[in-house]
């Protein structure tokens, strides 16, 4: 992906070094690191948590460091991710705009390690990337891409660029309410009908960051040869049922919460071959149509 000479977004909180630091020895490993990959776009922490524990559960005796410094490799994947937040603001803001949408509120980047304070709760690294519509931040623990690249073998900057996007889409549906209806339709819901729900408010968040990369290229001709298959091959390996047959042997469908591999691709290349939100509607639609 071609970001040299692009501007970085300025609507960043960097916390690398504040308070915990990052966490070492977290015992993530089979089933926990496989829980952590499934949860990788959670919005609900109370829940994160819950599925996290359910999956096999990870060490709570982690040391932290007290005075981290970022690593060269850290600080570059720091740039790349204020450089893709700066292009989901300009991609969201000309498409809020040509639309008659309205003005585009753009979220904050919170880079951080080990934990750190949200209004939805203790967010810790071993949660993955996160976004919280109650401060419309979305969170990233840098070593989460490490993770990503050694335990799934899902590498490269544009599958990392995918993660960030479908964050932001998870902004998007805040901003045109979907998210908040979603999720008060899911509080009064029994535990597998708000697992359905959730797989419809991910799968449209992937739909979102599909059309963030249509328009990406567009604007910038950034995509070089490889990167949509970088950013196809990450959703599938994240699909519920891959992650939970790789962690187990099996998958039970009712504890889906983010969709399978294969419905996981269909709306990302459906964005990015459509560019427009309008179809990407994924509530709508029967169950055996995601």
């Amino acid at each position: 992906m071609k970001l040299d000479g692009r501007r970085e977004s300025t609507h960043v909180e960097d916390r690398r070094r504040m308070g915990g630091g990052s966490a070492a020895g977290l015992g993530i490993g089979g089933a926990a690191i496989i829980a952590v990959i499934t949860l990788l776009m959670g919005g609900n922490l109370g829940d994160v948590v819950r599925n996290i524990a359910g999956a096999g559960g990870i060490s709570t005796g982690a040391a932290y460091e007290t005075n981290y410094e970022p690593t060269a490799e850290n600080e570059a994947l720091a740039k790349f991710s204020r450089q893709i937040l700066a292009s989901t603001e300009d991609v969201w803001t000309a498409y809020f705009s040509a639309s008659g949408i309205g003005d585009y509120e753009p979220p904050t980047l919170v880079l951080y390690t080990g934990s750190t304070s949200t209004s939805c709760g203790q967010g810790q690294a071993a949660m993955g990337p996160f976004y919280c519509s109650a401060d419309r931040k979305l969170y990233i623990d840098l070593s989460f891409f490490s993770t990503m690249r050694r335990q799934l073998g899902a590498d490269g900057d544009f599958a990392y660029a995918y993660v960030i996007a479908h964050e932001v889409g998870h902004h998007v549906q805040n901003l045109l309410g979907t998210l908040g209806k979603a999720h008060q339709q899911m509080a009064r819901m029994s535990k597998t009908d708000a697992n359905h729900m959730s797989v419809r408010i991910e799968l449209q968040a992937d739909f979102y960051a599909g059309v963030w990369a249509h328009y990406e290229n567009s604007m910038f001709t950034s995509i070089e040869e490889g990167d949509l298959e970088e950013a196809v091959s990450c959703a599938s390996v994240i699909g519920d049922d891959y992650l939970q047959k790789k962690a187990k042997g099996y998958a039970v469908e009712d504890s889906f919460t983010h969709g399978t591999a294969a419905q996981r691709v269909k709306w990302l290349k459906k964005g990015m071959r459509t560019g427009d939100i309008r179809q990407g509607d994924t509530f709508s639609l029967p169950a055996s149509r995601l």
